[in-house]
């Protein structure tokens, strides 16, 4: 798996071992940035997201996210997973990216992630599919200040997996790729 845009393009990413972390497909980072970089909702006083943004990457796995965001301009990442072995793949790749500086990294569930030191512009979120996850994981950014209004959060959900818009978020977008499917939403 390689970073797919930006500064880093063509960059391997680590990878784990065993089958317990699903990375998101490249296709589907493609296309998830594309959408981003080109969707006027989706731009910030420094352009196309995440070009100069604070980004979260919660249920992290491997970082593959929060790192091609990294190579397209962001600012700042911050990875929360509960998976120790994904954290050190985080960790890796934040290594071979030299991007210590602009990282931080977090052993948290990510249902409840705490209190943010900042809020973020954007959130990518790849909770594990058909667990019920993405809800609670909005509802406790939001509670933890992670969120400001008009932060953009991206979630990966497997294609038929069932979500509810938490009422603190307005539905923008939905697209399908495959087993994937990902849902743009903005705070309110």
């Amino acid at each position: 798996m390689r970073i797919v845009g930006g500064t880093y393009r063509g960059k391997k990413l680590a990878l784990p071992e065993d089958g317990h972390i699903r990375p998101t497909a490249d296709r589907t980072r493609e296309a998830l940035f594309n959408i981003l970089g080109h969707g006027s909702e989706y731009r910030t006083d420094e352009g196309p997201l995440p070009i100069g943004a604070r980004v979260l990457d919660i249920f992290s796995g491997t970082g593959a996210l929060g790192m091609e965001a990294f190579s397209r301009g962001a600012t700042h990442i911050t990875f929360i997973d509960n998976h120790v072995g994904g954290l050190k793949l985080v960790k890796q790749n934040i290594s071979a990216f030299d991007a210590g500086r602009s990282a931080d990294m977090l052993l948290r569930d990510g249902t409840k992630p705490g209190k943010a030191g900042n809020s973020v512009d954007l959130v990518l979120m790849d909770p594990p599919y058909n667990k019920s996850l993405a809800e609670p994981a909005l509802e406790g950014l939001v509670e933890g200040g992670w969120t400001h209004t008009g932060t953009i959060c991206v979630v990966e959900l497997a294609a038929k997996e069932k979500f509810d818009c938490p009422s603190s978020f307005e539905l923008l977008d939905e697209r399908k790729y495959g087993a994937a499917r990902l849902v743009f939403l903005k705070a309110l």
